[in-house]
């Protein structure tokens, strides 16, 4: 280790000019950091340091020696000076530790400048760096939780990244000689997804989620008690997205001692926090408490590293990881690993869908190298063809248009993260354009929180919605048709009240609002409920569904029937999952072909029959293991 650092300090230091005045060279994480005296130089230079980045093949950072800081005072002062007033900063802090200014802004384009040339000034005039952050249009208490958690805890937070970096850049006793994984959750089944793949010198885990729906710990949370599986000596945990059966048990790695890294995108973070928070609190409210805590989010916090689309990363000796759109959800991510110098390079694809939605761009499909591919097959069997997202559209579009003309009200019941914001996207359009009826789009549960998460992050949206967000100035998630509901009064005046539209959570009407605007809403026949997402067996929203008319619900202890009046509809293609043709689709296009493809995420038939499939069609070779199987890969 002391000799790697020694040799990129060297290499560093040849590459400077000679009056930059280096003060130390440090790891933190998988950046290299340049502390100097004198920044200007460097920051002024920007094709330098991507030079020293290729030479050195990592990342750098370049930061001030803290004894060249101007005093915060007057380095506010200097910041306003130089970023236009249209920029609009809400906040301005300082942080000691990384001797960074931590600039929040409506318009952050704006404080970074053409090519970084207000950054750059920023740099000159102040000698603090600038870490630049959106200010969501919509006030989110979760985005202002984990910055306030992650200033809080700067110190500390410097400390976990150099260990990190001394674990990344550690010496390892030979080339990489094998890889394999081991299927801990979601094999053959959709929930609790996780893979452990090891390398002759490193471990790492893709996913830690849960099943929501399982009846006991055996069925709701990963295989960990593996003999292959060891907190100690894992490197890193990837989270591909933030639903819970992808990222739900992450905090309970922390509980039982891990200090490692988390790597994920921005969003993912943000909404596996609001996810998490959420999980812990429905567990203690209905008296079945989860193995970990608030305090092992706020830990899993301080440990996350995220990355953009596209950028390259250690996070092992042996391995490099890249994330590229899945378009599932709001940060949704690829996974794609450079094993060793290149003996093998595998994907994981997470949940993806490969077609492009109002909120999303479609699964990238093009790789630099691919040996091997872990993909998810939920809508895999040859019976799951979606209908088109516009026909979708048109659906729903119908439903709702005829239930306003009756009188009605219109109930959708959805998921919190991705299906709510597509509809939000599709009422906004419709009821601008005069399609249907502007009234009122109610938005009640944890819907307005993810929407304000999605509103921080316009770059990780469709090119449409960027193009409408960035030049044309208009965000339809700000749409006046939008009224967020705060509390049991204004519900009790919205079923009472005139034709709306009610987008609530849960999407299953498994608890939450949806089950009181139901019970509120069925026995009128004016009224329309509209299905949009997956119903799983056993829950109110699939014998809805199944068309049962009395439906017995438990409350205060008895029993009322609620007697189904109203309209029951169900509309297909609102999925963030891709259909059996976007399946097969996406291997077609595929850019390299993998040799060999393992299939995952899938009831057991669905993952079989599309397995069976893409080797008749494409001959490469598949695999449909069992959760505790290991196979070899390299």
């Amino acid at each position: 280790m002391g000799s790697e650092i020694q040799e990129i300090k060297n290499t560093i230091i040849q590459g400077l000019p000679k009056r930059v005045q280096v003060a130390k060279v440090e790891f933190e994480g998988p950046e290299v950091v340049i502390y100097t005296k004198n920044p200007e130089i460097i920051t002024e230079n920007g094709d330098l340091i991507r030079d020293l980045a290729k030479d050195i093949r990592k990342r750098i950072i370049i930061r001030s020696d803290r004894s060249v800081l101007m005093e915060p005072e007057n380095s506010i002062k200097k910041i306003q000076e130089i970023v236009p007033e249209d920029a609009k900063i809400t906040d301005i802090s300082f942080d000691d530790v990384t001797c960074e200014v931590i600039i929040e802004a409506r318009k952050p384009g704006l404080v970074i400048g053409k090519y970084g040339s207000t950054s750059r000034e920023i740099v000159k005039n102040t000698g603090w760096a600038p870490k630049i952050l959106r200010t969501p249009p919509i006030t989110s208490e979760v985005i202002q939780r984990v910055r306030r958690t992650l200033r809080k805890n700067s110190k500390e937070r410097k400390k976990i990244l150099q260990t990190l970096g001394n674990r990344i850049h550690r010496e390892i006793p030979g080339e990489n000689e094998w890889t394999r994984l081991t299927a801990l959750g979601g094999f053959r089944e959709v929930g609790r997804s996780s893979i452990l793949m090891q390398t002759s010198n490193s471990n790492i885990l893709l996913d830690c989620g849960v099943n929501v729906a399982g009846t006991d710990d055996k069925s709701s949370y990963p295989y960990l008690n593996v003999p292959e599986f060891s907190l100690d000596n894992l490197d890193a945990v990837i989270i591909s997205h933030a639903h819970l059966d992808h990222s739900g048990f992450l905090p309970y790695l922390y509980h039982y001692g891990y200090e490692g890294p988390v790597y994920c995108t921005t969003p993912t973070r943000d909404l596996m926090t609001l996810l998490q928070l959420d999980h812990i609190d429905i567990a203690h409210r209905e008296d079945n408490p989860l193995p970990f805590n608030i305090k092992h989010v706020k830990k899993s916090i301080k440990h996350t590293i995220t990355l953009d689309y596209g950028e390259v990363t250690d996070i092992a000796p042996d391995i490099r990881l890249t994330l590229h759109n899945a378009g599932h959800i709001l940060g949704s991510a690829i996974t794609h690993m450079h094993i060793g110098d290149g003996q093998h390079n595998f994907v994981y694809t997470g949940d993806f869908k490969y077609e492009r939605s109002r909120l999303l761009e479609p699964a990238v499909a093009k790789f630099p190298r691919i040996e091997s591919m872990v993909m998810e097959s939920t809508y895999g069997g040859h019976e799951d063809v979606q209908p088109t997202r516009n026909e979708a559209e048109k659906e729903l579009i119908k439903t709702i248009y005829n239930t306003l003309q009756r009188g009605g009200k219109v109930l959708v019941p959805v998921f919190a993260v991705g299906r709510a914001q597509e509809i939000m996207i599709v009422l906004e359009e419709y009821i601008r354009n005069g399609i249907i009826d502007e009234v009122p789009v109610y938005i009640d549960g944890m819907i307005w929180e993810a929407t304000a998460i999605h509103t921080a992050r316009p770059e990780y949206l469709s090119k449409d919605l960027r193009d409408q967000i960035f030049h044309m100035g208009k965000n339809p998630f700000m749409s006046e048709v939008f009224h967020k509901v705060n509390g049991g009064n204004e519900r009790q005046s919205i079923v009472e009240g005139d034709p709306c539209i009610i987008l609530s959570t849960s999407g299953m009407l498994t608890g939450g609002n949806s089950v009181d605007y139901f019970k509120w809403l069925c026995e009128d026949e004016k009224n329309s409920i509209i299905f949009v997402g997956y119903q799983s067996e056993g829950t109110l929203g699939r014998r809805l569904q199944k068309g049962w008319k009395e439906i017995p619900l438990k409350e205060e202890g008895k029993t009322n029937v609620y007697n189904v009046k109203m309209q029951i509809k169900t509309v297909h293609g609102f999925s963030g999952h891709s259909d059996r043709k976007q399946l097969m689709d996406y291997v077609r296009r595929l850019s390299p072909k993998p040799e060999k493809i393992m299939v995952c995420h899938g009831d057991n038939y669905k993952t079989l029959d599309l397995a069976s499939s893409i080797y008749r069609t494409y001959k490469i070779e598949t695999k449909t293991p069992m959760n505790l199987e290991t196979i070899r890969i390299q």
